[in-house]
């Protein structure tokens, strides 16, 4: 009993040193920094040619969003944030729209919309596209993160109203939002 008796109190003694000031104050060292950069590479579905980049920066309460996408055909396509980074042959792993707060379809200038509804980029004559928005909807943190989430494009322009999601047609290219260096 007495054996007991020590070990417990040993081990409270313990616990009140790990919250000690000391050890908060070294347990705040090992934070990890906050996470201001992402990016997506974008990988071909099956029977696509579009491949591209897509980097997202925090500044100042906002997303940056810059993309670089090539193989597409000129004109429209659909670009959003989805649900699920994964891919699959056929890009429907990704889910649907990223929507954490059930918010209608829109564009991405609209105050209530799907946080993953970044509108359309346009490819020129030589299938390439080239985005550069910022966003407040966008996240790091919190339940409307980014993080782990996927990037589409799709094959047809997003009509911004069609519900739920833009009637965009096929997914080209699908990639994953990581975590990146600063």
């Amino acid at each position: 009993m007495t054996t007991y008796r020590t070990a417990a109190a040993v081990a409270f003694c313990g616990l009140i040193g790990l919250a000690s000031p000391a050890f908060a104050q070294h347990a705040e060292e090992k934070k990890a920094p906050a996470i201001t950069k992402a990016v997506a590479i974008l990988i071909p579905t099956k029977d696509s040619k579009v491949e591209g980049r897509v980097t997202f920066t925090e500044d100042g309460g906002k997303v940056k969003v810059h993309a670089v996408i090539t193989g597409l055909t000129p004109g429209k396509h659909g670009f959003h944030v989805h649900e699920y980074g994964v891919w699959s042959e056929d890009g429907m792993a990704s889910g649907g729209h990223f929507n954490p707060k059930s918010e209608k379809h829109a564009d991405v200038t609209a105050a209530e919309r799907h946080v993953g509804d970044l509108g359309n980029i346009t490819a020129d004559e030589n299938g390439k596209a080239t985005l550069e928005l910022e966003d407040s909807h966008l996240k790091f943190h919190g339940p409307a993160s980014i993080l782990g989430r996927g990037v589409v494009v799709h094959e047809k322009a997003d009509d911004l109203t069609t519900q739920p999601s833009g009637n965009a047609g096929g997914r080209l290219a699908v990639g994953v939002v990581g975590v990146a260096k600063p």
